[in-house]
Formats: C-alpha cells, sequence, structure tokens
C-alpha cells in the first residue's frame, strides 16, 4: 500500500512538472503580448498622484506619496522614481498572476489568468500602469494569501492600508475581502468582525475628513515648478478641492451607470448560472451565492465616483475573475462543460469590444504598420520620452 501510494505520489508531481512546461511558457507569451498591446510610460495623472503624502497636507490617496516623499523629495520629485515605482507595482501583479498559474490546482483557473492577459484587459492593465488600482489588487492577493496561511491579523491591516491607498478600494477590493471572510463555513462572528471593522472604519474616515487641508494643492504645485522635471496634471489635484456634489455635475453619472449595467449583469448572470449548474444552493450555499455577487456587482457603484467608465469596466471585469477564481478553488475540481461555455460566454460577450485607452491611447495592434511603428519608436526613443498628458 505504501510503495503504491509514493508510486502515485510521484507520478502525480511528475504531471505537475510536465504540466508547467506547458503553461509557464503559455503564461509568458500571454504576458508578452499584453505588453505589446498596451505598454507605455506611466501618464502624467499617476505620477503626479504618487507625489500626494500626508506630509503635503492630503488625507486621501496618501499611503505612496507618503512614503515615496523622502525619496521624492531628495530627487526633486523626479518623474523616473514615480514612473519605476508604477512598474515596480505592475511587476508584483504579473508576478503574482505567475505564480497563480503554477499553483493552481485547476486548469480552471489557471485559464482565468490566461484569459484575462489575451483578453482587452490584458493590454489594459499596461495601458493603466501606475494607477493605484494595481497596487489595490496587490494589497488584496497579499490579504486572501494571509488569511490562506492562517495569519488573519495580518488581513484586516493590508486592507485598511488598501482604502488608504485609494477610497475606490470601498468598491472593488473590500467587497471581496468581505465575500472571503463571510463565507467561511465554520464562521467565528468576533474574528469575522476583528477582520472587517479596520478597513470599514478607515473607509468611514477617509471619506468623513476634508480631503486637503487648506493651501495643499497650491504648495505642492509651486514645489513641482520649482524642482521637478515635469509638470503636475491639474486636473488630479484638483480632485482634491472639489466636493463629491461638484464632481458630480461635470458628468452624468446615469450614462455611466448605463454603460456599466449590461457587462455588470453579464458578469452577475454569468457567476449565477456557473454556480446553479452545481445544483440549486440551500442554506449557506444562498449566503454565500449573495455575498459573491454583490462583490462581482460592486464596482458598478463606482459611475457615482467619477466619469472613467472605461476603467470602471475593467475593475468590474477584474472583480468577476477574481471572485470566479475564490469559487472555483472553494469548488475543488473542475467545471463541466456546461460550466465552460458560460464562462467563455461571460468572457468574450462581456468583453467583445477593446477597452478605450487613457489619453486618446489605442490598443496595438498585430498589422504590420503598427508594428513597424513601435520599432521605430523605440529606435528613436519616443516611447521612452515623459508622456505628454
Amino acid at each position: 500500500m505504501a510503495v503504491d501510494l509514493g508510486a502515485e505520489s510521484v507520478i502525480s508531481a511528475e504531471r505537475r512538472v510536465l504540466g508547467l512546461r506547458y503553461w509557464v511558457p503559455l503564461y509568458v507569451l500571454t504576458v508578452l503580448y499584453a505588453a505589446y498591446t498596451g505598454f507605455r510610460l506611466p501618464n502624467r495623472w499617476a505620477a503626479t498622484l504618487y507625489a500626494v503624502s500626508l506630509q503635503d497636507g492630503f488625507h486621501r490617496r496618501f499611503l505612496v506619496g507618503t512614503i515615496l516623499h523622502p525619496l521624492a523629495v531628495a530627487l526633486d520629485y523626479n518623474y523616473w522614481l514615480f514612473a519605476a515605482t508604477g512598474f515596480v507595482i505592475l511587476a508584483l501583479v504579473l508576478a503574482v498572476l505567475g505564480v497563480a498559474v503554477c499553483r493552481a490546482p485547476l486548469v480552471s483557473q489557471r485559464f482565468l489568468v490566461l484569459a484575462y492577459l489575451l483578453l482587452p484587459t490584458g493590454g489594459f492593465l499596461f495601458d493603466e500602469v501606475g494607477y493605484l488600482d494595481q497596487l489595490l489588487y496587490l494589497l488584496l492577493f497579499v490579504a486572501l494569501w494571509a488569511m490562506r496561511r492562517s495569519a488573519w491579523v495580518v488581513a484586516p491591516v493590508v486592507m485598511t492600508l488598501a482604502v488608504f491607498t485609494h477610497e475606490i478600494a470601498i468598491l472593488t477590493v473590500i467587497p471581496i475581502y468581505g465575500f472571503a471572510v463571510l463565507r467561511e463555513r465554520e464562521l467565528d462572528a468576533r474574528r469575522a468582525i476583528a477582520k472587517l471593522a479596520p478597513p470599514v472604519i478607515a473607509a468611514v474616515g477617509v471619506l468623513a475628513v476634508p480631503a486637503i487641508d487648506s493651501g495643499a494643492v497650491g504648495r505642492l504645485t509651486a514645489t513641482f515648478h520649482d524642482v521637478a522635471n515635469f509638470a503636475p496634471r491639474a486636473d488630479a489635484l484638483d480632485l482634491f478641492r472639489r466636493s463629491q456634489t461638484e464632481s458630480l455635475k461635470l458628468y452624468s453619472p446615469s450614462d455611466v451607470f448605463f454603460f456599466l449595467l449590461p457587462l455588470a449583469l453579464i458578469a452577475v448572470v454569468g457567476f449565477v448560472t456557473l454556480s446553479l449548474l452545481d445544483g440549486r444552493p440551500r442554506g449557506g450555499a444562498i449566503v454565500y451565492l449573495v455575498l459573491a455577487v454583490g462583490a462581482v456587482a460592486a464596482p458598478v457603484l463606482l459611475a457615482f465616483a467619477g466619469w472613467d467608465e472605461w476603467r470602471w469596466a475593467f475593475l468590474l471585469t477584474a472583480n468577476f475573475l477574481v471572485v470566479v477564481w475564490i469559487w472555483l478553488g472553494d469548488r475543488g475540481r473542475e467545471l463541466t462543460a456546461f460550466q465552460w461555455v458560460a464562462l467563455v460566454f461571460v468572457l468574450l460577450v462581456g468583453l467583445h469590444s477593446s477597452l478605450r485607452y487613457f489619453d486618446g491611447y489605442e490598443p496595438r495592434s498585430v498589422r504590420p504598420s503598427e508594428v513597424r511603428e513601435l520599432k521605430r519608436q523605440i529606435t528613436d526613443g519616443t516611447l521612452f520620452e515623459i508622456p505628454k498628458r
């Protein structure tokens, strides 16, 4: 018996290694394709927000800027410091996804990662390099990893940091974190409260206090003009001076909401379909389903937070894929044929058109003319110039 089990484990390990010989190259190729499609340097909006800090009197989106502040001062708010930070965060996200591909027990989980990179979301990930969204999901992955290692004290601290990174964490990664906490079968109410209370309290505090001290934007702008090698984006800093009511007057929240609604419905219906194909949910399964649907659909409310509709669509898709990943891990077995069809349908129909990029950029196609244009930009260095916006 012992010999048979040992032989079986050796065969299983060999199959795993053999599988990685195929999955790792596939992952590298999908990353390269996504990079080709959307690569560019972080725009000045992202770089400007990396300079926002508590030391300068900002009370929102301050985590990265507060950490970088000593270096920013020492290096005269150099654009390349902020650009390097953005690429380090992106590299860490890609490293986490790569580890997920290598260590995921299910083919369907690995498929999710590759699909994410091959679909327009992959190129968009590279196009939005430097945006704080990427750090939010990186912090979420750290929190989920800590929960799996029973280091539950770490998770609420990390998710509190996410709120201090950007307040949209409240409608993106915090709902997924809440789903991950509350889905546990043997839920300890006191421990659940301990896990959820810190980020929730931080969110209330961030929204309750003024976004900036008086004169903070003027002081930071003056500092940039005196020493920096790029001009800050005025519209990025103006966000801190406007109330949410004033911001809502600058665009149509209903237009953004109804733009996101079809994608949200497709994602929700798709997830419910995946679940129902496992059988009719009962008792705790119904609660699980409600929590999962809430985490998937929460980013649709970003319509009332700003006008970046394509960015919100990207985050909505990210939430769907992360929730499906967690569900697959809890389920512990591969999708059925019908479930595969449902998942592919959601991905293809939900993202039938490319996500529009920032600042007038468009996804690169593989047409020879665009390949030659990218080669020219690399050769003459224009691809690596500080962006004009």
